[in-house]
């Protein structure tokens, strides 16, 4: 048994059910073969029961398993950038705005980053000599541009979107007139790795 201090308590809902079914706390402990302060204690938060203990208190409260843990909910971070405190690089004359990084405690598999690419009239970004480990995946928000990979040429325009391996050689070019605005997601992230 774990002491006080628990980190999900659920012993109120026990107690809850136990007094709606009106059940003593001396009922329910010999059906389930503990004691009468061990049940009291669980209702108290006081001690965490084993798996085989609570599996057998919910049966003899007749109610299920999935009820006692229907509140838990496991807290997730949230990241949340604001638009006027977005990250912001400059490479050459592309422009990167940071939309988001994810950073996983199971490494580098999931871990994501997105960005808003801006790239001016006849810019470009990438290389047609060498790509990189990973995945992309490309939205175009405005402009037209045009996306050369492993020897093929991809015409992309405002709504397209486009996702591909990243360990081909890759270059993304200002096709149109105006600037070429896109949202960009990359794994593993590269661009603001160390931001």
């Amino acid at each position: 048994m774990i002491n006080s201090g628990l980190q999900y308590p659920f012993g109120n809902k026990i107690r809850k059910i136990r007094e709606k079914k009106n059940l003593t706390l001396k009922t329910v402990a010999s059906e389930a073969g503990v004691s009468e302060s061990l049940i009291s204690q669980i209702e108290r938060n006081k001690v965490s029961p084993s798996i085989d203990t609570l599996l057998t208190i919910v049966d003899v409260l007749d109610v299920d398993i999935e009820y006692i843990f229907r509140d838990y909910r496991k807290k997730r971070s949230v990241s949340v950038v604001r638009s006027d405190e977005r990250n912001t690089r400059t490479i050459g004359d592309i422009t990167y705005q940071q939309l988001s990084s994810i950073i996983s405690a199971e490494g580098k598999t999931h871990d994501i980053e997105a960005y808003i690419i801006e790239i001016p009239e006849n810019g470009e970004k990438g290389s047609s000599e060498y790509g990189h480990a990973g995945k992309e995946l490309g939205f175009i928000i405005s402009g037209e541009g045009t996306l050369e990979y492993g020897g093929f040429n991809y015409n992309l325009k405002k709504g397209d979107s486009v996702s591909f391996a990243s360990d081909i050689p890759h270059k993304l070019k200002n096709s149109g007139n105006n600037v070429l605005k896109a949202m960009w997601v990359t794994t593993p992230p590269r661009l603001f790795i160390n931001k």
